[in-house]
């Protein structure tokens, strides 16, 4: 398919962000009688899901020690819940679980939950961890957990799936796909605002543009002439100069080729995602240490087997996207992943063996605070740069859809850009993992 000359609402990226608000951008022009699906298109510069959304271990959860990501998620986990058979998502719920040094994090989670509405399950003390854990998979085994989260919303979805659905629904309004089209250069007028995006199918004049293109973001931020370093504000006061406004770090994950039915609860239903921090020394299953060090893991079931990841690995900012990765850079990582599911599990014993080096893991481009910017970078462009959280904030676009007409977004405007210059940064927590 050709690139048209002109469109008034122009996206570029067709993943997780970039077709949710295709999708309700159209629905809330026709609702609004300003337009249709036929005033958008979508440009990608491979296809739907050939990027970090299609290649996401796929969970949805609400495990943030961050009062404005908590809120966020909740409104993301309803759209998700909005049509789980087109987004094949299963709302089997989520555990995470902490050792000493998080029970304040956790239990301030847990309590965020309760003040918003989302509901979920503290639990307290080792003996009840443990309690806990051994009623869904009596095989439970990890020592030394001191709180447990489990939230009995969110779950995960299969991720292609969910991308393919969200495509046709997008489709379905009007909203035009182009696949194959790479974007070279932006034209903009006196005040600033983009004329023409330039692109390798030709140019394309619109009236707003909207930038979704997960890790590839650094690249068409250096396009529209925004700045690599800057000056990040903290809330105490102090101020960091030429601070690197992007940081990517490779996601470490895999899958093991195990029955799906074997990872079920003690009931033989589905299980919730887990997601363990321990400072448990970490040992194989034949006695090599791992690490003595904090480490953690996450794991789902899988439709063919079981699928997850621990901590990721920083890079140089110069690292080459293209094309794509989807193997893990750490050759040490599937010791390590599959000695922590050991160390958890009994039925997981042995798990190394069957280790599948499979298409997994990826590369995501982070903020200089971890978290997401949201907001207008220039007069009639939008960006949605979501700092590696993307795939589980499919309503992230339902927001946007009404920014861009006009609206105000409670729930997007905490990650708005000028929280760098005013001080308003988000905490951190007591986890190895760059996005809680």
């Amino acid at each position: 398919m050709s690139v048209p000359n002109s469109t008034k609402y122009l996206i570029i990226g067709a993943g997780i962000h970039g077709l949710s608000t295709g999708y309700h951008l159209a629905k809330e022009l026709k609702a609004r009688g300003l337009g249709s699906g036929a005033d958008i298109t979508i440009i990608d510069k491979s296809g739907v899901a050939a990027g970090a959304s299609g290649i996401a271990c796929g969970v949805v959860r609400n495990n943030y020690y961050q009062p404005a990501m908590a809120e966020l998620m909740a409104a993301n986990v309803e759209v998700w819940e909005s049509d789980p058979a087109t987004y094949h998502y299963h709302e089997v719920g989520y555990i995470a679980l902490g050792p000493e040094g998080q029970v304040g994090d956790l239990t301030e989670v847990a309590e965020r939950h309760e003040r918003i509405g989302y509901p979920s399950e503290l639990i307290l003390g080792e003996d009840a961890v443990r309690e806990h854990m051994t009623k869904l998979f009596p095989d439970w085994r990890a020592p030394g957990l001191k709180v447990a989260v489990h939230e009995h919303k969110g779950g995960f979805a299969f991720n292609v799936e969910s991308m393919q659905g969200l495509a046709g629904k997008a489709k379905a309004e009007g909203v035009t796909i182009i696949e194959g089209v790479k974007v070279n250069g932006f034209e903009t007028d006196a005040s600033g605002a983009v004329t023409k995006v330039q692109t390798s199918g030709g140019d394309i004049e619109c009236e707003q543009v909207i930038v979704g293109v997960g890790p590839w973001i650094p690249r068409v931020w250096e396009m529209l002439g925004l700045p690599s370093k800057i000056d990040v504000h903290t809330p105490s006061g102090d101020v960091h100069k030429d601070q690197g406004m992007w940081t990517f770090w490779y996601l470490q994950e895999g899958e093991i080729a195990i029955d799906p039915l074997s990872h079920a609860t003690a009931d033989g239903k589905m299980p919730p995602v887990l997601h363990v921090d321990s400072d448990a020394p970490l040992y194989t299953d034949d006695g090599r240490l791992v690490t003595d060090e904090l480490w953690g893991n996450y794991f789902k079931r899988d439709r063919h087997g079981g699928q997850g990841g621990a901590a990721p690995i920083a890079l140089d900012t110069d690292f080459e996207l293209d094309p794509y990765p989807t193997s893990s850079v750490d050759p040490s990582f599937p010791d390590m992943w599959c000695a922590s599911l050991s160390h958890c599990m009994g039925r997981f014993e042995g798990c190394r063996a069957d280790y599948k080096d499979a298409r997994s893991g990826g590369v995501g481009s982070f903020t200089v605070d971890n978290f997401p910017v949201f907001d207008y970078m220039l007069p009639n462009v939008y960006v949605i740069a979501d700092s590696n959280h993307g795939y589980k904030m499919i309503g992230v676009g339902k927001e946007v859809a009404s920014v861009v007409l006009g609206g105000h977004s409670k729930l997007l405007h905490p990650f708005r850009y000028e929280r760098f210059a005013t001080g308003d940064q988000h905490p951190v927590s007591n986890s190895p993992y760059p996005w809680s």
